[in-house]
């Protein structure tokens, strides 16, 4: 028997709210099939649907999903029937799924599905019992087949991110790590996955590296002592130094030190012309 998903009482009541704001270059391009009359522009659409699932800006040729291009190319499908293949991707499961908590894995992925955070941590924890109960593949397609996407994208507009006010564009959220994940990837059996093969007579081995593990790291970082500048003891420290020092007189009034510099007399090849010559 499936579980229910819970009821969520969102934080705010905005998302009832049409957006009022006048639009300008930090609006987000809005990409619909049905306005595509080239290849270009529907290459366009496929790029748009890989930053904003994908969180690529350039996208590697590894990554890309030639079949689900090829298909939207034809119009064999649809764009939201696109956008769901990205998600149950191995790269969407690579880059986002596995290296995440449930809770962080749902807010992400309304970010770039649904173009909004999660509301709170109630509906992170609701959607979350679908990823334990029907897998990365069920709850995307949860998130795909849900009132909100359809009323919002349909099938024929790739999502992107509604009534940017701030964190913008915040689909390029960084998924690896949170420190939630970090520290318990870390804590697992006490060991860490820092690793190094250490090779001795027989077959090389693996150990792990205590002194690797960041939380080693920081102590042994605070127990560094450098040397601190007391910037306001060399100040002062300055400015006596140049009160005590006594400068020699140098003006020639009133000075009785004659100038210690002779002229010098110089052979020059020539003899200068008088100022006034005699004719």
């Amino acid at each position: 028997m499936p579980i229910p998903t819970l009821e969520i009482k969102p934080t705010t009541q905005n998302q009832r709210v049409e957006g009022y704001e006048v639009p300008d270059e930090d609006d987000a391009p809005i990409y619909r099939l049905s306005d595509a009359i080239s290849d270009a522009e529907i290459d366009a659409i496929i790029w748009a649907g890989y930053r904003q699932i994908f969180s690529e800006q350039l996208i590697l040729e590894s990554h890309r999903q030639l079949s689900l291009e090829s298909l939207l190319r034809n119009r064999a499908i649809s764009v939201r029937e696109f956008i769901r293949g990205l998600g149950k991707s191995e790269v969407y499961r690579e880059l986002v799924a596995d290296t995440n908590s449930n809770y962080r894995l749902v807010d992400i992925s309304f970010k770039r599905f649904l173009g909004r955070a999660s509301y709170n941590k109630g509906e992170q924890i609701a959607w979350s019992i679908i990823i334990a109960t029907k897998g990365l593949h069920g709850f995307i397609d949860a998130i795909v087949d849900s009132e909100e996407y359809l009323q919002n994208f349909g099938d024929d507009i790739v999502p992107y991110q509604r009534r940017r006010f701030n964190e913008r564009p915040f689909n390029l959220v960084n998924p690896r790590y949170s420190d939630y994940w970090r520290n318990r990837q870390i804590a697992i059996e006490g060991r860490t996955y820092y690793e190094v093969k250490v090779s001795g007579q027989g077959t090389p081995e693996k150990r792990s590296v205590r002194s690797a593990i960041p939380s080693t790291f920081l102590e042994m970082a605070k127990g560094i002592v450098t040397p601190q500048i007391d910037f306001q003891r060399d100040r002062d420290r300055a400015i006596n130094t140049a009160r005590s020092v006594q400068l020699p007189e140098l003006t020639r009034k009133g000075s009785t030190v004659k100038p210690s510099v002779s002229r010098t007399e110089v052979s020059l090849p020539y003899s200068y012309i008088p100022a006034d010559p005699k004719v």
